[in-house]
């Protein structure tokens, strides 16, 4: 099991830092700040020189989440307009919310689309982040589409068949991912590719699964499962429902390692491959403590779409891959 794997570590502790505590500082923590900044400022200069304002105006709807939270902190450090409008439910409909020294007036689903085009009326290069609740993925979508306002989509959930059919209906251009952790995405098709250029090189193997996520997150790792996807098309016979889910705190800081001040919000995975006759083995791991990754990423979606928008290029729909690929990140 690699939770007893996971106990063994620990008692290298006082001798070595567990390998979840390196790798989480590699994966998670970009630290030429001075840099990123300097090379950002040219970007925004560049998607903003046909528009009248100084910044990139964009709407956060789902503000209030921990996710919508990240977004307007990033967002601002970059230097992008937080528009002070954004969509809540039907009790929260009038209220104001401070967010990282912004004050957000909350609008309900009756008020929805007066409001969403009153705002792009008077911002037409604005465009739309959600961060909302799956159950609202695809009657947002439908609003975004039919009054026309680009959107970055990071929710996961809803009837995404629905989701791509409106969007490519409508002509809008949008940028869909539920994973917009760039290295995570990086790190995921790179599997892809080798499980299609090396089907069965691991064959025979047997594999383990353990993921770690705030205690909040019921179901298994949409990550995870892209993940193990791509092992069973190398070869490795695994079944989802074999996924380890660990959600108790006390098991996340004393096995998995997880910071204290990341057990709200965290997303430690670990890849465990085992040859027939256990003679040969490998581990694949990728920690990500708090929700800058994802937030960072949804700034440079946004920045990647800005410049779509700019160029009217012909494709609409986008993805982190059609992001990364571009090669413009901060």
């Amino acid at each position: 099991m690699l939770v007893s794997q996971f106990q063994g570590l620990q008692l290298l502790h006082h001798h070595q830092a567990s390998p979840f505590h390196h790798r989480h500082s590699l994966l998670a923590r970009p630290n030429n700040h001075h840099h990123r900044n300097r090379k950002f400022s040219v970007v925004v200069m560049s998607v903003q020189s046909a528009s009248t304002s100084t910044a990139l105006p964009i709407m956060v709807n789902g503000c209030s989440g921990k996710m919508g939270n990240a977004v307007i902190k990033a967002a601002d450090s970059a230097g992008l307009q937080i528009l002070p409008i954004a969509f809540g439910s039907e009790e929260e409909n009038g209220q104001t919310v401070a967010v990282h020294g912004k004050e957000i007036q909350l609008h309900g689903p009756s008020q929805r689309e007066d409001v969403l085009a009153s705002v792009y009326q008077r911002h037409p290069n604005m465009i739309v982040v959600d961060y909302t609740v799956p159950a609202a993925v695809n009657d947002n979508a439908d609003l975004y589409c039919k009054v026309g306002v680009p959107f970055v989509m990071g929710t996961t959930g809803g009837d995404r068949d629905r989701l791509y059919k409106t969007v490519e209906e409508s002509k809008v251009y949008a940028v869909i991912s539920p994973q917009m952790g760039k290295q995570v995405v990086a790190f995921l098709a790179a599997m892809e590719i080798m499980a299609e250029q090396f089907p069965g090189a691991f064959s025979g193997y047997s594999l383990q699964v353990m993921e770690s996520h705030q205690a909040g997150k019921k179901d298994a790792s949409g990550t995870a499962k892209a993940v193990i996807s791509c092992f069973q098309k190398l070869g490795v016979s695994f079944d989802m429902d074999q996924i380890q889910m660990i959600r108790d705190p006390k098991e996340q800081l004393e096995i998995v390692g997880v910071p204290e001040e990341h057990l709200s919000g965290h997303a430690f995975h670990m890849y465990h491959l085992s040859s027939p006759d256990e003679t040969v083995s490998f581990e694949f791991q990728h920690n990500v403590s708090g929700r800058s990754i994802y937030a960072e990423g949804t700034v440079d979606a946004i920045l990647f779409l800005a410049k779509k928008i700019q160029a009217k290029a012909d494709k609409r729909i986008y993805n982190m891959i059609d992001v990364l690929r571009e090669g413009n990140m901060r």
